[in-house]
């Protein structure tokens, strides 16, 4: 889920921290000292104000696609529409919305416009470590109570300070859910296994944060797994050429293919790899191929490459805020916008069910201290099942388990769609048809 600029640095930790740390040093963090906290007249207001910050433009949008109907939806909910009540008063609730044009400084600099000006009472943020990870460095600093989403959490975790390898620190104000490299194990070796291969794995990781995630945290599982690893080489983002890279794949009969580049650079990579006759068995992809639009792009060679589902309207849940199940919101979006669903409905949505749970578990909205606390502890079940704040792997972080989903070609309105394949971390999930090898 990371995009970012190519960085030099071996250890998956410094390689996932940097990029939120570096945004903070750059000089909008410093603005944000402690005294934020409670500023303004927010204190004294009848209005809880959530501040929302998505990348709607810009390289990520694809990951904002759908948050403007999100939006409209719940703004439209009785369950916001009717206010909040928290300690025995009814609060009207004012969402802002902020656009981080998919840069990390402007995400950081709209949070502190959400603190200072608008005086959130909580920030949601979503959509790549480039967003979420400097909107958490700037409401952790400031005191204010944020939550994030669709960030591996081990990257939001280390953006943050702390060590995804030892994870007790505790962040006072920021929260997040999604999953992480141990779930993208779980998701695509279980795939792999039902394939008969030699075990040989493809590695394509570039010379960024995504990379460098991947290579240093993601390889070593792939070898527990029984698997060996062929490592492309840490190639620039915006490569053009990929026949290096191919012939090695092909030299060490690679059947097996994994990778987490920019989607227009898998785009290249996979057409050059079908003219120069490299065809795995089976691709499972990370970061590409997550929306029908990336999909387009590719036409008949997206068939039966397999990728992780988080969302989507086999998903078996039901809004908390009234009741919808995901098959329907996913359904209302095509009505309404014409466009086939995406997985970011459901996490978007979900961002809006914790901020009430919390909000309805205090005194007094405006005590980010204790709006905070409420965070942490907020264990329930709504449009992307169960969620629990206390459970791990680290303080303040909840696992929403995918499943291993494959495009097929559809003779419905849409040409391609989404189909579960593997169920192995969320049995709940029906599986919707055989995994056929990719190059079947």
């Amino acid at each position: 889920m990371l995009r970012d600029q190519p960085i030099a640095r071996r250890s998956l930790l410094k390689g996932m921290g940097a990029g939120a740390l570096a945004v903070g040093a750059g000089g909008f963090l410093s603005a944000c000292g402690s005294g934020i906290k409670g500023a303004g007249s927010a204190a004294s207001t009848g209005t809880i104000t959530i501040g929302f910050i998505t990348p709607l433009t810009g390289d990520l949008a694809d990951f904002g696609a759908s948050d403007k109907f999100v939006l409209s939806t719940v703004r439209a909910l009785s369950a916001y529409t009717k206010g909040f009540k928290v300690g025995g008063k009814t609060y009207k609730v004012n969402i802002v919305v902020k656009d981080s044009q998919s840069s990390p400084t402007r995400a950081g600099q709209v949070a502190q416009q959400l603190i200072q000006t608008n005086h959130a009472d909580m920030v949601l943020t979503t959509s790549t470590p480039e967003t979420t990870n400097p909107v958490s460095v700037v409401c952790e600093k400031a005191g204010t109570p944020c939550l994030s989403t669709v960030v591996p959490w081990e990257s939001w975790y280390a953006g943050l300070g702390g060590d995804p390898l030892k994870p007790t620190t505790t962040f006072k104000y920021c929260t997040m859910f999604f999953f992480g490299l141990t779930q993208f194990q779980g998701c695509f070796v279980p795939m792999w296994n039902r394939v008969k291969n030699n075990k040989e794995v493809a590695c394509m990781y570039p010379n960024d944060s995504d990379g460098t995630a991947f290579r240093e945290g993601f390889e070593p599982l792939i070898k527990a797994s029984g698997y060996k690893v062929v490592d492309g080489g840490a190639y620039a983002d915006g490569t053009t050429d990929y026949t290096s890279m191919i012939s090695q794949f092909k030299s060490k009969d690679c059947e097996i293919y994994s990778n987490c580049p920019l989607p227009p650079d898998f785009n290249t990579f996979w057409k050059q790899a079908s003219e120069q006759g490299f065809k795995p068995k089976l691709a499972t992809v990370a970061k590409v191929l997550l929306f029908p639009a990336d999909v387009a792009a590719l036409g008949s060679l997206v068939d039966n490459i397999a990728t992780d589902s988080w969302w989507g309207p086999y998903m078996p849940y039901n809004s908390s805020l009234d009741g919808q199940s995901a098959s329907a919101l996913a359904s209302a979006y095509e009505a309404k916008t014409g466009s086939q669903w995406t997985q970011s409905i459901g996490s978007s949505y979900a961002l809006f069910e914790v901020a009430k749970a919390a909000f309805g578990a205090v005194s007094d909205p405006h005590d980010k201290t204790e709006v905070a606390s409420a965070l942490h502890k907020v264990n329930y079940t709504g449009m992307c099942g169960p969620i629990n704040f206390a459970a791990g792997p680290a303080p303040g972080v909840g696992i929403i388990p995918p499943v291993g989903v494959q495009w097929k070609a559809s003779t419905g309105k849409y040409p391609y769609v989404m189909t579960v394949v593997d169920n192995s971390l969320n049995k709940k999930v029906k599986v919707q048809a055989d995994l056929v090898p990719t190059n079947a």
